[in-house]
């Protein structure tokens, strides 16, 4: 049987020509009859038979006879399959915990996202911790609807008790040597620019991949990147 990014890929090959994906797009809207869609994309019945075969092979397509003209044969899109075409993400199981230099912007913001987002703990800590959370990021998480007023740098501990690590900060990720199962997502340093829109932009960005995660049909996985 084939994997599931076999197929996805055979779907995407099979829309790969422009002809036929604007045949997609236009049974999107539309059940066609064989020759409407022969009229409509100016094509000759041995040709479009050819993208037909093509697309129904890729499981995009039915084809089914009129219930009024029995001689007449409709072409019907297949809606479900274009629903897996999202790239596959692995949402990843047991203990999280984020990493940036100094846990006082990046980190505390991905671990109050992924616990907003997820309804699953996380937590966050530094390289070289800071003393306080930057006044910028609890500003930023507010903005958002998250809460960072009781957060607090942490240091590093150990690491082999958490199940998944994900760095945020691109100096943490390469100071740490990290395990080949560990995440890396690269966040720009909101702190060094300081502006209300730097903070923003970070929150954003996590936010997008955590919610990714948290809506991915790809099965659970410890640590799968």
């Amino acid at each position: 049987m084939e994997s599931s990014v076999e197929w996805r890929a055979g779907v995407h090959a099979a829309l790969g020509d422009p002809l036929r994906l604007a045949m997609v797009e236009d049974l999107a809207a539309s059940d066609r009859a064989s020759k409407e869609l022969a009229d409509r994309f100016g094509l000759a019945s041995n040709l479009l038979a050819h993208h037909l075969d093509v697309l129904e092979s890729a499981g995009l397509i039915e084809r089914f006879t009129s219930a009024g003209d029995r001689r007449r044969r409709y072409v019907r899109l297949l809606r479900a399959p274009l629903a897996e075409l999202v790239i596959a993400t692995a949402k990843p199981i047991g203990s999280v915990l984020f990493v940036c230099t100094h846990n006082s912007a990046r980190s505390q913001l991905a671990a109050a996202l992924w616990r907003a987002r997820t309804g699953r703990a996380a937590e966050s800590a530094g390289t070289h911790p800071a003393r306080a959370v930057h006044p910028g990021a609890v500003a930023a998480a507010r903005r958002a609807g998250l809460e960072l007023g009781e957060a607090a740098p942490a240091e590093l501990v150990d690491l082999d008790a958490v199940d998944l690590v994900i760095t945020v900060c691109d100096r943490a990720h390469e100071d740490l040597e990290p395990e080949p199962h560990w995440w890396h997502w690269s966040i720009p340093d909101p702190v060094g620019i300081g502006t209300d829109a730097a903070f923003d932009a970070a929150v954003a960005q996590l936010d997008a991949r955590i919610t990714t995660l948290a809506s991915t049909n790809r099965p659970s996985t410890k640590g799968t990147p």
